[in-house]
């Protein structure tokens, strides 16, 4: 492939509108600006949501709860997805984001009962399920609890 040679895929790019061709263009004059008026004028900007004057939606509606910045946020992991890992195997948070099972944000990881376990496995985590615990414990493997501070989430 060379660049002379490259094109765009058919529809990806369009003739952008040309703006004061004369009136037989459909948008001559004025330009598709309509007669007067604050929108007519050059240089005017508005926002997005800018609702002529109006009160914005996002003033009328009212402020409900509070969202706590510094809560931390579980990362649940089920029990089916463990069954990449062979037998033996210790499971740590790293090695579940490493292998992509969980996210990359490590303020938790809670090992919910999702799914069949067959594997004997000694998982690592923040948090355990009941159903977890009890499906690991019966593969014949352990869960450790990590220590550490504890999302309330």
């Amino acid at each position: 492939m060379k660049l002379h040679t490259m094109t765009n895929t058919p529809g990806a790019r369009s003739t952008p509108k040309r703006f004061g061709r004369g009136c037989g263009s459909g948008l001559g004059k004025t330009s598709g600006r309509g007669h007067k008026g604050q929108y007519a004028r050059s240089g005017h900007k508005y926002r997005a949501a800018f609702e002529g004057g109006q009160m914005p939606l996002i003033r009328r509606l009212p402020k409900r709860g509070f969202t706590n910045a510094l809560r931390g946020v579980w990362v649940p992991v089920n029990l089916g997805r463990l069954s990449v890992f062979a037998d033996g195997t210790t499971v740590t948070p790293e090695l579940l984001v490493e292998k992509g099972l969980a996210s990359g944000r490590l303020d938790g990881i809670k090992i919910l009962g999702g799914g069949v376990l067959k594997t004997k496995l000694t998982v690592q985590a923040h948090a355990f399920s009941a159903a977890a615990k009890a499906a690991i414990e019966a593969a014949g493997g352990s869960c450790e609890t990590i220590g550490g501070a504890q999302p309330k989430g």
